[in-house]
């Protein structure tokens, strides 16, 4: 694959020099980083590697202390979460963020709306689509909260789909399900491949090396490598650091 420059044309969204210090520590430091419209990356690292605080930064839920982003080449380092999802953005967090009292269809609702203002017409056909995708359309009247963890984790899925994003950054989005519901994931990570930029946080290496177009290594909260799967199968500083084999 060839290089990524910050300055492709193609590019949803970059980062210049990003850095985050909380107190003494530094969690996130000065990283460049590339994302091409349409592709799948996986950012993967140990524990403690920065993979959330970057992620948090992007999506503007983490205030940087240093650095910039941009998406879809406008700065957005200094909006809150709220208008970089207007502009595009869907984030679903690694520990789910669900409204448990309302029904699966309320939930993608609220999603949604916020996107088609203005058409209340077109709302339900859009909870059903986004629910029939993760395969939740049968329990759409079900509250919530009766869900287990792993369709919670479908259920934050769909409301991701529901406001159509540009990039959805996906945060364990496999933790808690069972390998039939995992395999359904990979499918429709399959289906969206080419229409939506995926950013996938991920510690199941069998799915990041499946699904990945390109994988992006953090480690001590900077870019310890970048590849192909294959690539950074490979890599031996990521062996040491991350995959155990070295």
């Amino acid at each position: 694959m060839a290089a990524l420059g910050s300055t492709a044309p193609n590019n949803l969204l970059t980062t210049q020099g990003l850095s985050r210090n909380f107190g003494g520590l530094q969690a996130v430091s000065n990283v460049n980083f590339d994302l091409p419209e349409g592709q799948v990356r996986a950012l993967i690292g140990p524990n403690g590697a920065g993979k959330t605080t970057f992620v948090g930064m992007l999506c503007g839920r983490i205030s940087a202390s240093a650095g910039r982003v941009a998406f879809l080449g406008e700065d957005v380092t200094l909006l809150p979460a709220h208008k970089r999802i207007s502009r595009g953005m869907a984030y679903t967090f690694q520990i789910t963020s669900i409204f448990g009292r309302l029904s699966l269809r309320e939930n993608v609702a609220l999603a949604v709306r916020r996107r088609l203002a203005g058409h209340p017409d077109q709302v339900q056909g859009e909870v059903e689509s986004a629910l029939s995708r993760v395969g939740l359309l049968d329990r759409a009247d079900q509250i919530a909260d009766d869900l287990s963890y792993g369709h919670q984790r479908l259920l934050e899925i769909a409301m991701g789909l529901g406001q159509k994003p540009r990039l959805l950054i996906l945060d364990e989005p496999t933790q808690g399900l069972a390998d039939s519901e995992i395999a359904d994931f990979k499918n429709l990570i399959r289906s969206m491949a080419g229409q939506t930029t995926i950013l996938l946080i991920e510690h199941n290496m069998d799915v990041v090396m499946e699904m990945a177009d390109f994988i992006t290594v953090l480690n001590f909260g900077e870019i310890l490598a970048e590849g192909s799967p294959e690539q950074i199968h490979a890599n031996a500083d990521v062996q040491a650091a991350y995959l155990g084999t070295g």
